[in-house]
């Protein structure tokens, strides 16, 4: 049976089965979506390097046009002759009028020529070094250009890579490279990433390596991590480095553009990519964690490697952390990032106390597999099914009871074991709110004062 104290209460299945363990190799680069019916799955962009490319270029060749022959020349007659001698007459009687016409012609064109040189000489802009150039990117208004962003991005942002051993199909030991991205978060040597970027280094105590842009590699410790919110600090001992500035998330809005940087496929270091930000407070779930995650959807390319990287606003801040892509034949574009305002938080926690405080926690277990077939054959409500609860827990405190169908907790509607989930994480130790649950035929309003979730002892030791 698995607990997860942090989310306020256990996974519990009656008979003692824990929850399936994903069966995909941590190795293998993926990051999995599950969705509400069928699996999706995160998986890297077809990339082929171009020392494996076996097919080879194309290039466009344009029709080549066929050579004309020469026509033979007829010979001319006395009429023909008598012909152009008439024209030569006209020609030359015409060109008397033409010479007054052609004064004025002469005069609009030069009027033209000159309206024009006035207005390149305002199109064109001159560099530096005298390169003319047709136009320059402008920077975003109150912002900073993508390049500066770019710029200022290499000095924060790291590669973060760990060699792992494993036992494969066979039960041989082999080894791999996990690899992702992260940031600086002080000058003395406080890094973000994603937890699931190092999860693997965590379970196997691997080594976990920095990379700086300047091929600068340090040994990093792992201060701390929260998987629900799939966010680890790590720390390197060096002085000086240059830290991001966080912006303010709650202050995105859609259509904002952003800027993603961060290693693709861990081969492609610091990659830039633009978009926008697609639409806010997404509650995702992914296999590597199946409690939902609130995060902000984006249109910029990110893969795996860029997991952990930052997300920035035209100013050069860093408003998200790149999280996850969800990607599947015929869907492009639909990348998530955990908001900083959040990611910020738990890395203060974890910087000062090893661990996220002021948690709320239930004190229960839940039965994930009650689900609205069982509520319609048993002609019950759509809700959470309590399995246990905790003894001296607020939960036994409240009056809840094993059987138990949670439907709401505060303003929320509780419709699943991850809707109370979700729920929960709105509130922190020491909130006070009403839930209403369904006991023996009955509905019923309860009130709850949350405890304070704590961390697991191997956790607490970091």
């Amino acid at each position: 049976m698995s607990e997860i104290k942090e989310n306020g209460f256990e996974n519990s299945v009656p008979g003692g089965a824990s929850q399936p363990v994903s069966d995909s190799s941590p190795m293998d680069g993926e990051y999995h979506f599950k969705g509400e019916f069928s699996e999706k799955v995160y998986t890297d962009a077809h990339y082929v390097p171009a020392d494996e490319n076996t097919v080879p270029p194309r290039y466009y060749t344009p029709p080549q046009k066929p050579v004309k022959e020469p026509r033979p020349k007829k010979s001319g007659s006395g009429f023909m002759k008598l012909v152009a001698v008439a024209l030569v007459c006209a020609l030359l009687g015409g060109m008397g009028g033409a010479a007054l016409m052609g004064v004025r012609v002469s005069d609009r064109l030069e009027a033209l020529e000159a309206a024009l040189a006035e207005h390149e000489e305002k199109a064109l802009l001159t560099t530096s070094n005298g390169i003319t150039a047709a136009y320059e990117q402008p920077a975003p208004e109150g912002g900073i250009s993508p390049a500066a962003i770019y710029e200022m991005a290499c000095k924060q942002v790291v590669g973060i890579s760990s060699e792992i051993t494993y036992t494969n199909f066979f039960g041989m030991s082999s080894s791999s490279a996990v690899t992702g991205s992260g940031f600086i978060l002080t000058d003395d040597g406080y890094i973000l990433t994603n937890y699931h970027v190092i999860e693997n280094a965590y379970a196997s105590n691997s080594t976990v390596t920095v990379i700086t842009h300047e091929g600068e590699r340090y040994d990093a410790s792992i201060v701390g991590f929260e998987p629900d919110n799939d966010v680890a600090v790590l720390k390197i001992e060096a002085e000086g480095l240059t830290p991001a500035v966080l912006g303010d998330s709650d202050e995105m809005r859609v259509g904002d553009m952003l800027y993603a940087v961060g290693n693709p496929l861990g081969e492609l270091e610091f990659t830039m990519t633009i978009g926008y930000v697609s639409a806010l407070d997404r509650l995702i779930n992914t296999e590597a964690n199946t409690d939902a995650i609130n995060m902000f959807q984006l249109d910029a390319a990110i893969n795996s490697g860029n997991s952990g990287g930052p997300v920035y606003n035209s100013m050069g801040e860093v408003i998200g952390v790149a999280t996850a892509k969800y990607s599947s034949s015929g869907v492009e574009g639909l990348g998530f990032a955990i908001p900083i305002n959040d990611a910020a938080s738990i890395a203060v926690d974890l910087i000062t106390k090893g661990y996220v405080t002021g948690k709320a926690y239930m004190g229960i277990s839940l039965d994930n597999r009650y689900n609205s077939m069982y509520s319609q054959y048993y002609g019950m409500p759509i809700g959470a099914y309590v399995a246990s609860v905790d003894e001296g827990s607020c939960a036994e405190k409240a009056g809840i009871q094993t059987g138990d169908i949670i439907t709401q907790l505060g303003d929320s509607v509780v419709e699943s074991y991850n809707d109370l989930k979700s729920a929960i994480k709105q509130f922190s130790a020491g909130d006070t709110t009403e839930l209403v649950l369904y006991r023996a035929g009955e509905s019923m309003t309860l009130t709850i004062t949350f405890d304070e979730a704590q961390p697991e002892p191997a956790q607490r030791e970091q």
